[in-house]
């Protein structure tokens, strides 16, 4: 019977295991290190505690008194006003116009029926209408400017002025200077038609504004001479007719260079210089072709002796060179 033998392993001591395989101490930045992540899981579980701890105490006040915060918020009574505006309506308007009780409360308020009564008024473009604990409430609105005025007349009642925004709509006018809306032309030549409790939108308006805007940036001293714009014809011939101060009937073209057709115009009245053959129609609507008409003055110590009275006004018309960069001057004050 074979014998096997068994040898144990060599036991060895630390000395025995070579230096290059035995483990590294920790060096002093590990130690930092280790301490300053160990102090951030601290303070993070501090924080998400109290965190926890603030929800949970909210919660609880929130279960115990809900009704005495829904009725000290229902019973905030109202104290203030704020217009926010592009125009000249005012916070007597906004008053008048809300209309809202003496206990009205913040939360007890329509905001939308609120809003409809800012939008009742037509010089009201657009409106918001919010909320501002503990007492105020704010209303911001963009208004409408007007260019034009007219005269309606509803039924048998009296003839009410009315101004006229570019977009057409008319609106009774609130706030404006009295001197600024004397100033504007009148619109005619247009039928007006009832939209519910308001006067529906003139269509054109919009080139009767551009019209406008041009004549009074280009040439102040013409269109403080304009009294009444036609649109009767502007629908069927995309013609804008113009009346003056001095008796003279302008036509001008929808549909072309407003700024040429001015230029033309000033051009017509500088050269215009015989007191006994004033102007008195242009038509600007044809292009270079300008079809005018002469008319008769009165006699003057002196002058000339005019024509038969009430003879037609002479015509004829004149060519204009093909412009291309226009000047306007400024024509003499009439």
């Amino acid at each position: 019977m074979s014998k096997d033998t068994f040898s144990l392993p060599e036991t060895r001591t630390w000395r025995d295991i070579p230096q290059q395989v035995r483990p590294r101490a920790m060096s002093n930045e590990g130690r930092r290190r280790l301490t300053i992540g160990a102090l951030r899981a601290t303070v993070g579980a501090a924080v998400a505690g109290a965190v926890a701890w603030g929800a949970w105490e909210t919660a609880e006040v929130l279960r115990e008194s809900p009704a005495e915060m829904t009725d000290a918020a229902r019973s905030s009574r109202v104290r203030s006003l704020v217009l926010v505006t592009d125009g000249v309506l005012d916070k007597g308007w906004l008053a008048r116009t809300l209309a809202l009780p003496g206990d009205a409360t913040l939360m007890g308020l329509d905001l939308i029926k609120l809003r409809s009564r800012v939008l009742s008024d037509s010089q009201v473009d657009s409106a918001s209408v919010t909320r501002n604990f503990p007492d105020t409430l704010t209303v911001r609105i963009s208004e409408r400017s007007p260019v034009a005025r007219l005269m309606a007349q509803s039924g048998g009642g009296e003839p009410q002025m009315l101004l006229m925004s570019r977009d057409g709509v008319a609106f009774a006018g609130t706030g404006f200077d009295p001197a600024m809306v004397a100033s504007l032309p009148w619109i005619d030549g247009v039928r007006l038609v009832r939209n519910g409790g308001s006067i529906a939108p003139i269509q054109g308006m919009q080139a009767v504004a551009d019209l406008l805007a041009s004549a009074k940036l280009e040439a102040e001293g013409l269109y403080r001479t304009w009294s009444v714009i036609s649109l009767a014809r502007l629908a069927s011939d995309s013609e804008i007719e113009v009346h003056t101060r001095d008796g003279m009937r302008v036509i001008f073209g929808a549909n072309q260079d407003y700024l040429r057709q001015i230029a033309r115009l000033d051009l017509l009245i500088d050269d215009s210089s015989d007191p006994t053959r004033p102007l008195r129609e242009v038509n600007l609507s044809l292009g270079s072709q300008v079809p005018v008409a002469y008319g008769t003055a009165a006699p003057t110590l002196g002058g000339p002796v005019p024509g038969p009275r009430g003879a037609p006004p002479s015509r004829t018309s004149i060519t204009f060179p093909a412009f291309t960069n226009l000047h306007i001057d400024t024509p003499r004050e009439p």
